[in-house]
């Protein structure tokens, strides 16, 4: 089946640092270029704010709870 909505922009960019910066032994001059290529993307696609998927009303103050 198909996906009816379209991709989050810079997606496969932010899925792949990510991914990097878990995997063992970590690889900092990968992550480097990965970090590079989305920071390349962002300015490209002129993305002013990421969000996860239900946040997209809650404010990102941190919670004053201990």
């Amino acid at each position: 089946m198909e996906e009816s909505g379209a991709k989050p922009v810079c997606a496969e960019e932010s899925l792949a640092l990510l991914n990097c910066v878990t995997q063992s032994p970590y690889d900092e001059d990968k992550c480097l270029r990965l970090l590079h290529s989305l920071r390349h993307c962002v300015l490209t696609k002129k993305v002013k704010k990421f969000s996860l998927a239900g946040q997209e009303k809650q404010e990102t103050k941190p919670s004053d709870k201990a």
